[in-house]
């Protein structure tokens, strides 16, 4: 398909869980929305898997709950951590308030296919994958569409009223449109692995385990998603070292026998991520907007990242829907987005920049390879768990479909 003379009333780049989403919810209330998305497929290692309850409170309130829950998942009604020896609940979702009180994990391309899908059914709504954005179109000094590379390799240019970066956090319509990026900075990076499951393990949702609760097991069913938290920038270091240290240091912490991760036989089986946090000090320009990763980069901490994302399209779309369908949408109105999910942006991301702080070097070396002090207040105090299963399942301020 080409793009010539072809105009949108919106256009969203990033075919992420908010370009989906706000693509979906767009589409359903009238709006003619174009996602494009650069990748060909959704088929992506290592992207955030965790379903969240307000996620499915969203899915609940479109009326797609139960074909969504038939696709292959796995329930954690709670989050546990290793400390001192000791399982303890760090996370509790099973007293929520919502139809689905446990987190589900689930590939996150199993879970943007069903959004493509549904999307897809509505006749206002179009995907095209393999199609990159190279630029912005600008007319009277307002953003008015992008331009897109197709597959092919041809220059194409999609107009707009309103276009969305929902392209990530290294995303491509933030830095054309030159927002301003405040950076908080990050302690650690992550490794991220795939280790063998066996019928004999322990069966768990999600952990975390280690004396410095340095390591995060996933169970996705046939596999363990295993990440292993590093400080920041010192992957080189850590290959200098060699795998057959890294081995040993993941067996001393993990609870898996320590053949297990004789798996681990080259670095290409290990993948860096490098974590962000940061925000944009204004989220729109005239014509623009950006929402989700690339308006505010999250830590994995509590693996909110896609649940912000989530509630940040359905904000944006209860707000310009109406607008964008009667052509009437002014720059007051994507401030409002913006104001809209900042505190919520802005709170999540001070509660995980304080719970991953390192502690100040001392010279009693067992105290400072103790777990973080929020774990150790968790475990002190159980009721903290269900404030964290909360903060975590449903977010600071829950937003719900309104067109």
């Amino acid at each position: 398909m080409t793009l010539s003379g072809h105009s949108q009333t919106c256009g969203i780049v990033g075919a992420g869980p908010a370009g989906l989403m706000l693509g979906l919810l767009l589409a359903r209330a009238g709006v003619q929305t174009t996602v494009v998305e650069k990748h060909g497929d959704f088929l992506r290692d290592f992207r955030g898997d965790t379903i969240h309850p307000s996620t499915m409170e969203a899915i609940g309130e479109l009326g797609f709950l139960d074909e969504f829950l038939a696709l292959p998942h796995r329930k954690a009604p709670k989050l546990h951590a290793e400390i001192n020896g000791e399982s303890v609940t760090i996370a509790d979702f099973s007293r929520l308030p919502a139809r689905c009180p446990y987190i589900a994990f689930m590939p996150q391309w199993d879970f943007l296919a069903f959004l493509a899908r549904k999307a897809g059914e509505l006749p206002s709504f179009q995907l095209l994958m393999g199609h990159e954005t190279v630029g912005l179109v600008r007319r009277d000094g307002a953003v008015a569409g992008i331009e897109v590379r197709e597959g092919g390799g041809a220059v194409r240019e999609l107009a707009a009223d309103l276009v969305v970066g929902a392209d990530g956090r290294s995303s491509t319509v933030r830095r054309l449109a030159g927002l301003e990026v405040q950076d908080f900075g990050a302690a650690v990076d992550v490794l991220w692995m795939k280790l063998s499951r066996h019928p004999d393990d322990k069966a768990q949702g999600m952990s975390h385990g280690g004396p410095r609760q340095g390591i995060v097991l996933i169970d996705r069913g046939d596999y363990w998603q295993c990440g292993y938290v590093i400080r920041k920038g010192s992957y080189d270091d850590v290959r200098d070292e060699g795998l057959a240290a890294l081995r040993e240091k993941l067996a001393a912490i993990a609870p898996l026998p320590e053949d297990r991760f004789e798996e681990l036989r080259d670095w290409e089986q290990v993948h860096l991520l490098s974590i962000k946090v940061d925000r944009l000090k204004q989220w729109w320009r005239p014509g623009v907007l950006c929402i989700g990763d690339a308006a505010h980069a999250m830590s994995p901490i509590g693996g909110v990242g896609v649940n912000l994302a989530i509630q940040d399209a359905i904000a944006a779309s209860n707000i310009l829907a109406a607008p964008l369908l009667e052509r009437r949408m002014t720059p007051q109105h994507l401030q409002q987005v913006q104001k809209r999910r900042e505190f919520p942006t802005k709170a999540t991301q001070k509660l995980q920049i304080m719970m991953g702080r390192r502690r100040p070097r001392t010279a009693n070396a067992e105290a400072e390879s103790g777990p973080p002090a929020f774990l150790r207040a968790i475990a002190r105090l159980p009721l903290l768990s269900r404030l964290a299963g909360r903060i975590i399942g449903m977010g600071l301020r829950p937003e719900h479909i309104e067109s």
